[in-house]
């Protein structure tokens, strides 16, 4: 897995999916531009932004952000919105990307189950629960039914909040347009292991005597 929280310029993030298209043996996890902007960076003078909160965008420019971009990689994932997580030394409330919890979701997954779970839903991307590595204790947005649907349309996995189960990852897409099997994460996954597997059999089998 490929991953580097927080960085959005596409020029970066294109050049993560195409390495990972040209391996072959790899998933980019994407994080996308103008999702959140953290305090540091704003210059928002709202009160959300003095207070630390930072300032998040709306969901349809998120949409409009992938759909101007025309992603079609199942070689590549992408989630939203940003999470509020507790920092390990400090214990401090801090807002990271999703592409940091995504990434430990998939390793939850892998490490209990197999890289073909999906890394989703409330027994593997359960959040609050610590799914994704660190306890989630919010997001920076609280996204209705609504617009979970519009994200998942594009292929944005939403970060979903309910009021009993916490803080869920409730999608599991990659960034694929043309509809396939291969547009779901652990799909991808699946032939990425089968893929490497079958190479390090056959290796063993180079010259050998066949009958």
């Amino acid at each position: 897995l490929r991953c580097l929280p927080g960085i959005t310029a596409p020029g970066i993030t294109d050049h993560m999916i195409n390495t990972c298209e040209r391996r072959r043996d790899s998933m980019a996890l994407i994080d996308l531009q103008y999702a959140y902007t953290p305090r540091h960076e704003s210059d928002d003078p709202s009160e959300s932004s003095r207070n630390g909160a930072g300032t998040s965008n709306k969901v349809s420019t998120a949409v409009t952000t992938v759909k101007q971009k025309g992603y079609n990689s199942s070689y590549a994932a992408c989630y939203y919105p940003w999470v509020q997580v507790s920092a390990p030394v400090s214990g401090l409330p801090t807002w990271v990307p999703p592409s940091v919890v995504a990434l430990g979701a998939m390793s939850y997954g892998e490490a209990t189950q197999a890289v073909w779970f999906a890394p989703a839903g409330f027994t593997r991307g359960g959040l609050t629960e610590g799914r994704g590595g660190l306890p989630v204790l919010a997001v920076s947005q609280r996204l209705s039914s609504k617009e979970r649907d519009s994200l998942y349309e594009v292929n944005i996995n939403p970060i979903a909040q309910f009021p009993a189960e916490g803080i869920v990852i409730f999608g599991q897409k990659t960034l694929q347009a043309t509809p396939s099997a291969l547009d779901r994460i652990n799909v991808r996954r699946l032939f990425i292991t089968l893929e490497q597997s079958i190479s390090t059999a056959a290796k063993a089998q180079l010259f050998e005597i066949k009958d």
